[in-house]
């Protein structure tokens, strides 16, 4: 197996592994936990802005983006974690709360894009791809799961605190 064939390997399996944790915290959540107005940011919020960032940072560059099917567009924040609002826009901030199925749909599309878009990927290109984010392709995508990973650890965090319900760990996922 050649270097790059390894790290491939490596980027796949720690991809899938963040995703299960990720849905791991998905799965058990209360309807009231997944839009409570508790925390500055809903469950359903995290678990979206997590999985936008997933699907839209795995793409070689940022004009091969296309949304998810069912991504709300019409909206000033369509990774649903909004900033100051735009006072001369006419649109909301976010959409209207997506369901927990919709969010294990968004998953289901996220984790089976894994693969291929590694393989395909020039994970030794000295640019990420993102003309905002200067740092190596393969930086960026351990910097991509390292975000799937801080929104998992602020989900599970939640089911510990409501329910005591705990996220078993994956260290790595081979297909």
């Amino acid at each position: 197996m050649s270097e790059t064939e390894l790290l491939r390997d490596v980027l796949k399996s720690q991809y899938h592994a963040a995703l299960a944790m990720l849905r791991q915290c998905v799965e058990p959540c209360p309807d009231d936990l997944w839009i409570s107005r508790e925390y500055r940011n809903t469950f359903w919020q995290l678990a979206y802005h997590t999985l936008f960032f997933t699907h839209l940072y795995i793409q070689p560059d940022s004009e091969s983006f296309q949304p998810w099917e069912q991504q709300v567009s019409n909206v000033q924040c369509p990774d649903c974690i909004p900033g100051p609002p735009d006072p001369t826009s006419d649109l909301p901030p976010i959409p209207d709360p997506h369901t927990r199925e919709q969010i294990l749909q968004y998953w289901d599309f996220c984790d089976g894009l894994v693969n291929d878009a590694i393989d395909s990927m020039d994970i030794l290109s000295p640019e990420s791809g993102f003309w905002w984010y200067k740092v190596p392709k393969l930086e960026h995508q351990l910097v991509n799961i390292r975000h799937i990973q801080h929104g998992a650890a602020q989900l599970a965090d939640r089911l510990r605190l409501k329910l005591d319900v705990g996220i078993d760990w994956r260290g790595a996922k081979r297909d």
